[in-house]
This record gives structure tokens, sequence and C-alpha cells, in this order.
């Protein structure tokens, strides 16, 4: 990224496309890369019409602006950081995304309030925690029928009980989009004893 455009995340499709967005300096931040957004919505089918998406580590809102740029319905943003929750309000406001929330949490905090349910699940926290193994299995309750779930990482957590549909890799990235294995595909890999 060039020093002119550092701290900022141009949106690839939908309505706010060549939307520019900032965000403050973090060293937590790590935006999705370009490719890997437009592959993973690529995935998605571009449309979001009538889902509600939840970017549980919303960062700099890349994702989340991303799915709201392609009329999902809804799209919960949650962002622990203040300085990072007003940017992310900040352009929220700009692109007038009314259809997007962004809340003030850390994400255990919020799934242990939640009772709402979500189509899409963005999940790309900090690389050098243990959050995405943590939060995967509290997100579980949370999940529409045929949710998907998308996890960015350095390493692979533990993905039993989980179908991975599509997966990519950019530099030390690791992405893919996931949903909860049938109760079929569990019987047949012995996860679930009968």
């Amino acid at each position: 990224m060039s020093a002119q455009h550092k701290n900022q995340v141009r949106i690839i499709g939908g309505q706010y496309k060549r939307r520019l967005l900032k965000f403050p300096d973090s060293l937590a931040l790590r935006p999705t890369p370009d490719r890997v957004r437009e592959t993973v919505f690529n995935w998605l089918g571009q449309d979001l019409t009538g889902q509600v998406c939840l970017d549980l580590f919303a960062g700099s809102g890349g994702l989340g602006f991303e799915a709201a740029s392609r009329n999902a319905k809804k799209v919960v943003m949650v962002e622990m950081a203040k300085p990072v929750h007003a940017a992310l309000k900040a352009n929220a406001q700009l692109l007038g995304a009314h259809h997007v929330d962004v809340i003030l949490s850390d994400a255990e905090r919020f799934l242990a309030r939640n009772s709402q349910p979500f189509d899409l699940v963005l999940l790309d926290p900090p690389f050098a925690t243990p959050l995405l193994e943590k939060v995967l299995p509290l997100v579980v309750p949370f999940l529409a029928d045929d949710a998907r779930v998308y996890i960015e990482c350095a390493e692979w957590p533990d993905l039993t009980g989980w179908e991975i549909l599509r997966e990519g890799k950019a530099g030390t990235v690791k992405y893919a989009l996931i949903c909860r294995a049938s109760v079929d595909d569990q019987k047949i890999s012995g996860q679930i004893a009968e």
C-alpha cells in the first residue's frame, strides 16, 4: 500500500464501488487485501439481498462495507477500539449506509448479548491471537439456515464440525468460506457417535 493510500480502504464492488474509506492508525488493523475481498465476494455471488451479516472484528470495515455495498439487508459491525469504532460510524454516515449498525464491544461480549441470527458471519480477528478458534463455536447458535462463515487467518483453527466450501491463500494469509457440516457428514467422519 503506498504512503498516499495508507489508512484507506477502497470498496471494490456494489453501490459504494470505488469509495475510499479512511481508518485510524492501529497496529492491529490489517485490512483484507482487495484481491482477497474480490475473490470472497465472487464466491458469495456478489448480491447479498435480504441477508443479515455480522462483521465481528470490523477493523477497517473493508469486509462489512463490501457486504453493505452488495445489498445486504443489515450489516452489524463490532469493534472494541474506540477510535476505530468512531471511524466506522463516520464511514457508515459518509456512505449513507443506514443498514449498517456499528457496535462498540469486544466479540465475546457481543455474542453473549446477541439474539439475532445471521446469514453471513465475517471473522478476521488479529492474527497473533487465539480469537478465531475461541469465537468459531460461539457463533454457531446465531447461524441462520444455510449460513456461511468467512474466516481469515495465518493458520487454520480446528475446523471439526465445519465444511470448507472454498479456500484460498494470498501470501501468508489463508482464507476460506465455511459452513456447519451436516449431521450426515459428521457421522461419516466419525465426529458423532451413533
